[in-house]
């Protein structure tokens, strides 16, 4: 879990992916769509991307990618972010997490 909220927290917009996943590929896009860079880590390129998978869970992630942090908060998966976006709200986190400007 530590390392999950170190890796986290490093960066304004930071998404735990996998390769073969879509929906992951997608919700990166959508952020990178609003000027964003968002900092992937895929957990099935990564040495302990099993352990970290096994935490994302044990944070709540169910499937356990994605997994997006914004402004050093884990703010949730696809359908947490695509809330935001609908509701019109996941520009203004970016804009506070300094990951875009105006």
């Amino acid at each position: 879990m530590d390392m999950v909220m170190k890796l986290g927290t490093q960066n304004p917009v930071v998404i735990f992916s996998k390769t073969s996943c879509g929906i992951s590929h997608a919700i990166s896009q959508l952020i990178r769509g609003f000027g964003a860079n968002p900092v992937v880590h895929e957990l099935d390129d990564l040495p302990n991307g099993h352990q970290i998978e096994k935490a994302l869970m044990a944070l709540g992630c169910n499937p356990s990618v994605p997994a997006v942090f914004i402004g050093k908060e884990f703010v949730g998966g696809s359908n947490e972010i695509m809330s935001l976006n609908i509701k019109g709200k996941l520009k203004p986190l970016l804009l506070k997490a300094n990951a875009i400007w105006i």
